[in-house]
């Protein structure tokens, strides 16, 4: 089945050159089928990038899925076209009263510093709890997540002595649970960021269940105990070169940075396998399918309530 995007969206074209199956609105009308209404709010400076990554994981789905893009209006980064933003996001306000079968939540290049000094905090904070009401499940990315379980749970975020990045093994914490069905035993999820939720630190919320981690990197993957909040640390959605581009960034601005961990295979940092595609694109087909698609009601009003078998 196909994702509908706007047809002049760049990842439009993208994904159609990769025999990826999409729809624009108008054709999508057309059809007497609800599709699965998913909105991303998108924080990461890299907007069209990342919209793209994200975009890509979700269409490896059965479901016909329809994708809202939003923005904030506190805070208008400089690193996408204004022209972009304009077209193709919508602000919280125009979607306020509108719900959604599933939301993502992005990261952002601001976890040094407070939450509470964080330009679009308040705006966010006003997201998450419209999410809690008219979202029925919704996955934090990195930032994004440490942001989510601050606001919901109280929990702090700790600085770490140097950025975690690279691409890291990960084991199940859990022997079964329907967002990891598919998966191997252990698996690999970049990372890249500075702070870190601690287990200890989750361990202070009893509605947490943590499914994947490792010595290295913690924890890594967590939901609420209902499903309906998806935390992912790492960024699984990262494309193969960027952590490359991370690095290389970082280089030109004379920042410390350390080559990513597990990421090049010779020593003239050219050559890269990535190995994590296969799990996100598990990962995110599974939260579609066991935490959205099959326990969301077709009408949205009645969100909250007991799911009819489809």
């Amino acid at each position: 089945m196909p994702i509908i995007i706007p047809h002049d969206i760049p990842a439009y074209s993208t994904l159609s050159g990769e025999n990826i199956f999409v729809m624009n609105d108008e054709r999508a009308q057309s059809q007497d089928i609800r599709p699965i209404e998913i909105a991303i709010l998108n924080l990461m400076p890299t907007k069209i990038e990342t919209e793209t990554q994200l975009i890509r994981l979700l269409s490896n789905s059965p479901l016909q899925i329809k994708v809202t893009l939003i923005g904030t209006e506190s805070y208008i980064g400089k690193n996408t076209p204004l022209q972009h933003l304009q077209r193709f996001y919508k602000t919280f306000n125009e979607v306020k009263n509108t719900r959604f079968d599933g939301m993502i939540i992005t990261g952002a290049p601001v976890e040094n510093l407070e939450f509470e000094d964080v330009k679009y905090w308040r705006e966010l904070c006003e997201i998450l709890d419209y999410a809690k009401k008219n979202v029925h499940s919704t996955i934090f990315i990195c930032w994004g997540a440490q942001a989510a379980l601050h606001h919901y749970y109280g929990l702090n975020k700790t600085g770490l002595d140097k950025k975690l990045f690279g691409v890291f093994p990960h084991r199940k914490f859990t022997s079964f649970d329907p967002l990891l069905k598919g998966t191997d035993e252990e698996f690999f999820i970049p990372h890249s960021r500075h702070t870190t939720v601690t287990l200890e630190e989750i361990g202070k919320a009893e509605d947490l269940i943590v499914l994947a981690g490792s010595d290295e990197v913690g924890a890594s993957i967590l939901r609420s105990k209902d499903g309906r909040q998806i935390y992912l640390m790492g960024h699984m959605e990262y494309d193969k070169e960027t952590l490359k581009g991370e690095y290389e960034r970082d280089l030109a601005k004379g920042l410390p940075i350390e080559a990513p961990k597990n990421y090049f295979r010779d020593e003239n940092k050219t050559l890269i396998v990535p190995n994590w595609f296969s799990t996100a694109n598990i990962i995110y087909s599974n939260w579609l399918n066991y935490y959205v698609y099959q326990v969301t009601p077709f009408d949205l009003n009645h969100l909250g309530e007991p799911v009819k078998e489809k």
